[in-house]
């Protein structure tokens, strides 16, 4: 039985004493949690072992193990971004404006901790590392539930956490995990406005529209991405060939890889042979438009399977790749704003004119000129790490950082002063 009101009376009280700890002792926190999760590596790596096993057992697919495997060289992936962490700027007390009104009075916006933030999260137990690692940076305390497919791995990580919260002298309760798999706990969690700020879900689309349509704390919904790359007529092929096999097959179970090629039909029969051979050797199949089949005389296979209903919403999260021959940028955009998640879109182009049409008309919240869309991520676009990424407008877009974990509040200085 999970007590979760006494869960966040502990993180509402946690977060109090968190948000006025010096920035050198938040720092000594992850620190700490870096070396231990390299001291304690056989114990984390014998934790996951489990889920894996269980996951299996299961019949998980390949896609959703990996999302939840942690490796050796993953665990010093992870402990490099909490070296990156640390060397961000702390974000709390930074002043945002400042200024005298003409009646003396000093006003000025200061930088402050969001408070106490629900996690909600599927598979992959790095998540635990990455927002824990931030909440803590930025001040707030986090009360996680993962998935019931990690719920081994989980354990182990945040008790590294919480014994280095006590090494320095803070509140273990700084991060707390739900550890029952029971799906009423995630409701429960919705419903605590006293206690909870914000609720950050990661995972498919069926949570984030659970979290939006039953919390009554605000939600930030995103991370779930069907990316788009267009081919411009004038995009340089070799180049181009590179970063859409980087954007697919690089690591195909994230929400930033590549889901749908859209190509220009002036550039298509010399491009799409050489991306069909990269990416087919590569193990990726393919939904082709008709239009694709038609052009390249392409005979229907295990490997060039028609493109079906839906299959240019999906969000793949495997080696499998949509593609569409479009007549101009227009037809693009056009398929992009149809069926995009607007999280991570690009175009391939030469054209000064049409990358400036793209970037104005694309409104995603990572848009790529000639780059893989595996680029939206915290880590990569200098954060740190990400709690998740946003596609949602307000109040933070795209990875979210350590300043997204932070609200302001408004300091008036008076002398005095009394209104009129």
């Amino acid at each position: 039985m999970v007590d979760l009101s006494e869960i966040g009376k502990r993180a509402r009280s946690s977060a109090r004493i968190l948000s006025i700890t010096p920035t050198e002792q938040r720092n000594n926190v992850l620190r700490d949690i870096g070396q231990l999760l390299l001291e304690k590596q056989t114990n984390i790596l014998a934790a996951n072992e489990k889920d894996v096993e269980n996951a299996r057992q299961q019949g998980l697919s390949d896609a959703m193990i990996d999302r939840l495997l942690i490796t050796p060289s993953r665990l010093e992936g992870i402990v490099a971004d909490i070296q990156r962490v640390i060397d961000l700027p702390d974000p709390l007390k930074e002043i945002l404006d400042e200024q005298v009104l003409p009646n003396g009075l000093q006003v000025r916006k200061l930088r402050v901790p969001i408070g106490v933030l629900g996690v909600i999260y599927e598979s992959r137990p790095n998540v635990t590392i990455d927002v824990s690692c931030l909440a803590l940076k930025s001040g707030n305390a986090v009360i996680l539930r993962g998935g019931s497919e990690t719920i081994e791995s989980n354990r182990a990580l945040v008790e590294i956490i919480q014994m280095a919260l006590q090494k320095q002298g803070l509140p273990s309760q700084v991060v707390q995990l739900i550890e029952s798999p029971e799906r009423r706990y995630v409701l429960d969690l919705l419903k605590m406005p006293s206690y909870v700020d914000l609720i950050i879900p990661r995972g498919g689309a069926k949570l984030h529209q659970f979290c939006r349509e039953n919390s009554q704390i605000p939600v930030i919904v995103g991370g779930i991405g069907i990316c788009h790359l267009f081919v411009d007529e004038s995009a340089d092929v070799e180049k181009s060939v590179e970063v859409i096999f980087n954007a697919k097959v690089q690591r195909p179970t994230v929400c930033n890889a590549l889901d749908t090629l859209l190509v220009h039909r002036g550039i298509a029969r010399t491009i799409l042979p050489k991306v069909f051979e990269q990416l087919s050797n590569a193990g990726v199949t393919f939904r082709l438009d008709q239009s694709v089949l038609k052009l390249l005389n392409l005979q229907p296979s295990r490997v060039y399977q028609v493109a079906g209903e839906g299959d240019f919403d999906t969000e793949w999260l495997s080696l499998v790749l949509g593609v569409k021959i479009v007549d101009n940028i227009d037809e693009a955009i056009e398929h992009i704003e149809q069926h995009s998640t607007a999280h991570s879109d690009g175009i391939l182009s030469t054209s000064p004119e049409n990358i400036e049409m793209f970037i104005q008309r694309v409104d995603s919240a990572a848009v790529y000129v000639n780059a893989s869309t595996r680029f939206t991520d915290g880590g990569q676009l200098g954060l740190g790490a990400e709690v998740a990424v946003s596609t949602q407008k307000i109040h933070a877009r795209g990875p979210m950082g350590l300043k997204e974990l932070t609200s302001y509040k408004w300091v008036i200085v008076g002398d005095g002063h009394v209104r009129r």
